[in-house]
């Protein structure tokens, strides 16, 4: 039995039901740019209302101080409803006499929008008056907004605890996808994980070096586990810089993440999971797209030069390695991937790890801004058992952290 209850548990006929979403996409001159999130919530959306349901959205946009109309959920709301097939109703408020009139209004079927639930400082704050206004709008409460469900807030975690809650489609793949790459994966499972700061993911290579088999570290963080080893990174990005010496260190209260970086290696070595750096790396000279670069070891790094991407032997190592694995966690590009020719490695493992998951040889479970972005350059996107387009709690969740608003949910 699952953990949580789902759409399957809920006899939504003749209710009023309160559905958080995710409608906080990319817009560009009053147009959505990217409808990956709106497409994610049909499901349920269609569920609800195909069973008579009358589906209310809560939702949040961008980081409104107040009521502010450019961040108005109305022109998404216009976007939902061409990609849904069915009218979107709207309301100027999302608690009070406004959202009251339309809910009242609505029938059997209908969906009805609510304004930006963050126009209103009880959102944030988890207010109890704020989470009674907006219960008084449902009779039952859905999330399928994975994305915010680190946020302790009114609509994502505290609506939970006041109406009968459940978990909506997206929520469900989220949560079931999350379960099969770390909670009961199948084994050996290899961690992929890129970006340009050690710093911003320190708790979530020290939980992932106790839950898998094979940590593979690349992009600007690679840098610093180099430096780590004694190796000389050039002006490569690496934060050994941010420490200059153990005085100033202690001085500003400042943590040296060269030795964090080690601290982590020996942690790895004590669980038994096997880290894998760049062996060889493309150097280059300026940060720009094509520039003069070459294929150098890590060990023969120029002062002048800058590593921004792993080279030829590195790609066929993790290759060779990563068939060998059952289950794959990937966040965050080897290098720059923006740039060619820095998004070489990327694609080549990208590729790779596709080939494995549609063989049925490997389950892949990607998440993360960047990294949704890499696997779609790569064009690798739709060949993945899952991709999380949550950030924060995607990351929260790989950290091991509860997350508010999955928690809020558990039987």
């Amino acid at each position: 039995m699952r953990s949580f209850r789902t759409l399957d548990d809920l006899n939504p006929a003749g209710l009023r039901v309160l559905v958080r979403v995710d409608l906080n996409v990319p817009v560009e001159n009053g147009v959505v740019s990217d409808a990956t999130r709106l497409e994610r919530i049909l499901p349920t959306v269609r569920n609800i209302a195909s069973r008579g349901g009358k589906v209310i959205l809560l939702a949040h946009f961008g980081r409104p101080k107040g009521r502010d109309p450019k961040e108005s959920l109305a022109p998404i709301a216009a976007a939902l409803a061409s990609h849904l097939g069915q009218p979107v109703a709207f309301a100027a408020n999302c608690i009070g006499s406004v959202a009251a009139a339309a809910v009242a209004a609505m029938q059997p079927g209908d969906v009805l929008c609510l304004e930006n639930t963050r126009f209103h400082a009880g959102e944030e704050k988890n207010d109890p008056a704020f989470v009674a206004a907006l219960a008084a709008l449902g009779d039952v409460y859905v999330n399928d907004a994975f994305s915010a469900a680190h946020r302790a807030h009114a609509s994502t975690e505290g609506l939970a605890h006041v109406l009968p809650a459940c978990a909506g489609r997206t929520m469900q793949a989220e949560l079931e996808a999350l379960d099969k790459a770390l909670g009961k994966p199948a084994r050996p499972v290899m961690a992929i994980v890129g970006g340009a700061k050690v710093s911003t993911k320190l708790e979530l290579l020290g939980n992932l070096v106790s839950k898998v088999d094979v940590l593979v570290i690349g992009g600007g963080m690679a840098n610093t586990f180099l430096s780590a080893r004694g190796l000389d990174v050039g002006k490569s990005l690496c934060e050994h810089d941010l420490v200059a010496t153990a005085r100033e260190i202690e001085a500003k209260g400042e943590h040296d993440l060269v030795a964090t970086a080690r601290e982590i290696e020996a942690k790895a070595k004590a669980a038994g999971c096997e880290i894998m750096l760049p062996i060889d790396v493309l150097a280059a000279k300026e940060f720009k797209a094509h520039p003069g670069h070459r294929i150098a070891d890590v060990s023969d790094i120029a002062a002048d030069e800058m590593i921004l991407d792993s080279g030829p032997k590195s790609i066929e190592a993790v290759i060779v390695r990563l068939q060998t694995m059952r289950t794959l966690v990937w966040n965050g590009p080897f290098g720059a991937f923006e740039l060619e020719p820095f998004d070489t490695a990327t694609v080549a493992v990208a590729k790779a790890a596709a080939a494995l998951t549609r063989s049925g040889k490997l389950v892949c479970v990607a998440g993360g801004g960047d990294t949704v972005s890499a696997l779609n350059h790569a064009g690798v996107g739709d060949d993945m058992t899952y991709i999380s387009t949550a950030g924060g709690a995607f990351l929260e969740w790989l950290e091991g952290k509860p997350l508010p608003g999955v928690e809020a949910l558990k039987r």
